[in-house]
């Protein structure tokens, strides 16, 4: 069962995250676990990103740091992940790392630059040419 928003929300989903990452997720879904996509899907992605309002970047900084001061490293990946693909610089993100660790702490500005470097390497992406600030 499909609805406007869905189809919104799964636009937005995959241009955030990468289609890579939306049909495995799709796909995995099974009887357990298959409203909960849809929720996902629906109320996140096209209730929320899809509203318009803030941009993409905007709410790409907003879940960054919410998912650190939370602790969630694996959405935190995904989410930085998503920055980078909604058009977040290196430095910008290197500005936003380091406001999380002011405000949530050190701890979480450690594991945030931790993860946000695995992501990079994942991505291949060489931060040796950055102005180092």
């Amino acid at each position: 069962m499909t609805s406007d928003q869905y189809d919104a929300g799964l636009k937005e989903r995959t241009e955030v995250l990468g289609p890579e990452y939306v049909e495995r997720a799709v796909a995995g879904a099974d009887n357990f676990n298959r409203d909960f996509q849809q929720i996902v899907t629906e109320y996140c992605w096209g209730g929320t990103w899809g509203r318009g309002v803030l941009e993409r970047r905007d709410r790409s900084i907003l879940n960054l740091g919410m998912l650190a001061a939370l602790g969630k490293s694996q959405e935190f990946k995904l989410h930085f992940r998503g920055a980078i693909n909604n058009g977040l610089t290196l430095e910008e993100l290197r500005e936003v790392l380091i406001q999380i660790a002011v405000y949530c702490g050190i701890p979480a500005g450690v594991e945030a630059f931790r993860n946000a470097r695995e992501v990079l390497e994942d991505m291949n992406i060489d931060t040796s040419t950055m102005d180092p600030g």
